[in-house]
């Protein structure tokens, strides 16, 4: 069972999944004739629907795929974490203003690959594609997209971090949390964390949780808040090692030199993440800051 979509606010999310893909692939030579065509849309319907979930129109959002885009980023919205932290997780942190309630388990827990833990896991409908979300009782503890994989390749990517856990499909149970997760429509929202992993591998989450939407840091920075400023190549391996994709915004970690570096569910998956929350940012602030990086990006609004 897949997550419905929001009827009143633009939140289809097949539609917009399909829609992302062609414009990444297609360039800047894609019209929105030909892409309201192949959505099987009229231009002016598929501009509204687009929009209503973007914030800003298909032509700007193609700007924010640039390859470019990370760079530009980089330069105008770098964020020092201890500002962030200094404001809290329920400042400029939060997505959708949504904010996100977390627990750790113990370390000797995790040492024990879950065992004795129950772990409930559906599908749903995101703008990212397929997405495979885990949960406990506590709250979520895993999202994965199929990205470069397939739908097996990533059930077996989760699970095998917690080898030793139970795991129930159980969609109606992960179903709230899952709605309030992608922003769709739903009772609640506040999306509980439970974060799953070894000590040093929490600090870096932490650190994540901590980068506003819209912006992004370095692994250095990210290695520096935590109090280990030469443990850069750990903290980009903690970084890969995210359960919580999207949550927790592994997506906003770049390179020292702009470069989007990896991504465990596949580069694109990375972009259209970036370039949704550049949308959604610029539409809330205001013009200004979004044609700086477009302009940067290589494109004109």
């Amino acid at each position: 069972m897949n997550m419905q979509a929001k009827d009143d606010g633009g939140y289809h999310f097949n539609v917009m999944r399909r829609a992302i893909e062609l414009i990444d692939e297609a360039g800047p030579g894609l019209t929105l004739d030909r892409l309201a065509a192949e959505m099987n849309m009229s231009p002016a319907h598929f501009q509204r629907l687009f929009s209503a979930w973007a914030g800003v129109s298909p032509k700007r959002f193609q700007q924010y795929l640039a390859l470019g885009h990370a760079k530009a980023l980089l330069a105008e919205r770098f964020t020092t974490l201890d500002t962030s932290h200094a404001v809290g997780l329920s400042g400029g942190g939060r997505l959708y203003d949504l904010f996100l309630r977390w627990e750790a388990m113990s370390p000797g827990d995790f040492a024990r690959g879950g065992e004795g833990l129950t772990i409930y896991w559906g599908w749903f409908d995101s703008p990212f594609g397929p997405a495979l979300v885990m949960g406990t009782d506590k709250g979520i503890c895993g999202i994965g997209f199929e990205g470069e994989t397939d739908a097996e390749g990533a059930m077996a990517d989760l699970t095998g971090r917690w080898p030793r856990a139970r795991y129930v499909e159980d969609v109606m149970r992960l179903r709230p949390w899952a709605l309030a997760a992608f922003g769709a429509s739903g009772e609640l929202t506040e999306a509980p964390l439970y974060l799953i992993g070894a000590p040093f591998q929490i600090k870096v989450w932490e650190a994540l949780l901590s980068i506003p939407s819209g912006h992004v840091t370095t692994y250095s920075e990210i290695a520096r808040s935590i109090g280990r400023p030469r443990a850069v190549r750990a903290v980009g391996t903690a970084v890969g090692r995210n359960p919580i994709s999207w949550l927790i915004p592994c997506h906003r970690a770049l390179r020292k030199s702009g470069g989007l570096g990896g991504y465990h569910w596949g580069l694109p998956v990375k972009r259209a993440m970036l370039a949704y929350e550049t949308a959604r940012e610029d539409a809330a602030t205001g013009p200004s800051g979004g044609a700086a990086i477009a302009e940067a990006a290589g494109g004109a609004a």
